[in-house]
């Protein structure tokens, strides 16, 4: 680092008033954890001398898809011009170089979190993916031809607990809901994918043979863990007594989380436009059955 500039303690001093976790790796694949297990607001690549591994990791993550939506800051005290314009080129939202003053840099850095945030299309509540990235990435693992399922959940009276619980509880239920199948898909298959369409409306991708293993994962651990949003007296009882959407009284379960899987293989769907129709179909029919559950189709499309 340059000669009186600590990153690592003045980005703990830009910070201090604010409940932020930094966490340090070491190549690709350290890091690719780290944003799998964290909502990670930035990447920071320090260095004060070549920079050619920095480069190689800023390709690395830009051509990720999970990656790639993470800002990705770089710092130098001195770096060739040549330096800076390939780290452009290669997609860095921001390099910092140059006289340090403090000030100056913390504002640097909180503009381009900022407009990560702003910009780019990830869910503001969970910090996944949202609905353009999702279809990017379907329509590209469609192009690729290989065989792999998409999923989407979505949770079962989720609108009655909102409107019993209030909209902040119910954000925390989506949180946790996102949280849950980001960890079983990622700690099951690596490889895998997780958007966040909407409310609490989710989808994910995995490979075929994964299915039933981290379907069941996720239903196992949301049927463990959602009931502790609930009051113990809800709890203890097994439902919440609210007005339905027609304005009729009624009592709703605990909440559960439905999962609709579709299998693509053999080519058999080209354009994210073709899944919908069956998706939709699908996810009713998987929504009629009581409790949390996962319907796998594997019919071919219509």
């Amino acid at each position: 680092m340059q000669a009186g500039v600590n990153l690592d303690f003045h980005l703990r001093q830009f910070y201090r008033k604010q409940e932020i976790s930094f966490h340090f790796f070491v190549g690709f694949d350290a890091l690719l954890r780290i944003c799998q297990q964290f909502p990670v607001c930035a990447i920071i690549l320090g260095s004060k001398g070549e920079m050619a591994v920095e480069l190689d990791l800023l390709r690395a993550v830009k051509r990720n898809v999970f990656l790639s939506i993470i800002p990705v800051i770089l710092f130098h005290p001195e770096p060739p011009i040549e330096t800076v314009v390939a780290a452009y080129e290669n997609g860095a939202e921001e390099f910092i170089y140059g006289e340090w003053i403090d000030r100056l840099v913390a504002v640097r850095i909180n503009r381009v979190i900022e407009r990560h945030q702003r910009d780019v299309s990830i869910n503001p509540s969970t910090q996944l993916p949202g609905t353009h990235i999702i279809e990017e990435e379907i329509q590209r693992q469609l192009d690729l031809g290989t065989p792999f399922a998409i999923c989407y959940a979505d949770l079962d009276n989720f609108k009655a607990y909102n409107d019993y619980y209030g909209y902040y509880s119910g954000d925390k239920v989506v949180k946790l809901t996102g949280r849950i199948i980001r960890d079983v898909v990622f700690d099951l298959c690596h490889e895998g994918f997780v958007g966040h369409i909407a409310g609490d409306d989710f989808l994910f991708t995995i490979p075929n043979d994964l299915i039933d293993t981290v379907c069941s994962w996720i239903i196992r651990t949301f049927d463990t863990l959602v009931p502790y949003r609930y009051e113990e007296v809800d709890r203890e009882r097994g439902f919440i007594t609210t007005k339905s959407r027609r304005g009729v009284i009624e009592d709703y379960p605990i909440l559960s989380i439905s999962i609709a899987v579709i299998v693509n293989d053999n080519g058999k769907f080209a354009h994210v436009g073709e899944l919908s129709r069956m998706m939709a179909d699908l996810k009713k029919a998987v929504k009629q059955r009581p409790g949390s559950n996962y319907l796998v189709e594997r019919r071919q499309k219509y």
